[in-house]
């Protein structure tokens, strides 16, 4: 399966049904971002620190994965010059709305974010990567482009899933029973059986991949990162997870 273009497809599909992850900003968002006020969140409820984004007027910055008029437009209004790369060309269209909506200079690119050969090396003063490694199956590239296309000194901010979720029964979990299924590293075109799989295939939903904390954090240092921040959150929602641990890791990764 080309992972890519059957993400890309299911992706676009998200954003129809809603995502809570394409709901552009606001306009008041946009009004306190051009006043030196930024506030982006990398996962659910959880805002990045203020001290993580400072000095951004005429940075570069990448927003990888990261569609859906959220962080790219509040960047822009903050005085950076923004590029979005996203693999549905609906999320995309989000930044786009906002762009046009409020004024804004944002360039989108259509692309892979395992592969930023469109970029020259040390492009980029910041990338900003918001929860969406788990939609390929091995992070690692991820890792190699980002740090290649960071000028030295520049920073990478991430987002993305703690490897535990992915080891409980879906369905009970949905019945409020967390029981241990599922071992990590985990994959949606391996692990599952082949019923299971052609669910989410049958619903055009997008597959996901559980990687290790030792690829997701250990990987960015392996090819050079210094691993500076890291925060945890969770849903926030009610979701029965929330009782017992945190979904998400935020990691700030500098490149010296």
């Amino acid at each position: 399966m080309d992972i890519f273009k059957y993400n890309s497809g299911a992706w676009d599909s998200e954003v129809a049904k809603g995502s809570a992850w394409s709901i552009p900003v606001s306009p008041e968002a946009i009004a306190e971002a051009r006043t030196g006020h930024v506030r982006i969140i990398l996962s659910p409820s959880r805002p990045v620190p203020t001290s993580w984004l400072v000095n951004l007027k005429g940075k570069d910055i990448l927003c990888l994965a990261g569609g859906g008029g959220q962080q790219g437009p509040i960047l822009a209004a903050a005085g950076a010059k923004v590029v979005v790369l996203d693999a549905s060309k609906e999320q995309l269209k989000k930044d786009e709305l906002v762009a046009q909506r409020e004024g804004l200079q944002i360039k989108t690119v259509h692309g892979d974010m395992r592969d930023l050969s469109d970029f020259s090396d040390e492009s980029f003063d910041i990338i900003v990567n918001p929860p969406s490694n788990c939609f390929v199956p091995d992070v690692k590239p991820i890792w190699r482009e980002a740090y290649r296309a960071l000028r030295k000194g520049g920073y990478l901010l991430s987002g993305f899933n703690n490897p535990i979720t992915y080891c409980f029964d879906s369905k009970l979990s949905a019945q409020g029973v967390m029981q241990l299924k599922y071992s990590v590293p985990y994959s949606d075109l391996t692990t599952l059986t082949s019923d299971e799989r052609q669910g989410y295939l049958d619903r055009n939903e997008p597959l996901e991949f559980g990687h290790s904390i030792e690829d997701q954090i250990g990987g960015q240092t392996d090819v050079g990162f210094l691993i500076a921040g890291l925060y945890e959150d969770k849903w926030g929602n009610g979701n029965i997870e929330d009782k017992y641990f945190p979904h998400f890791l935020v990691t700030r990764s500098l490149k010296m």
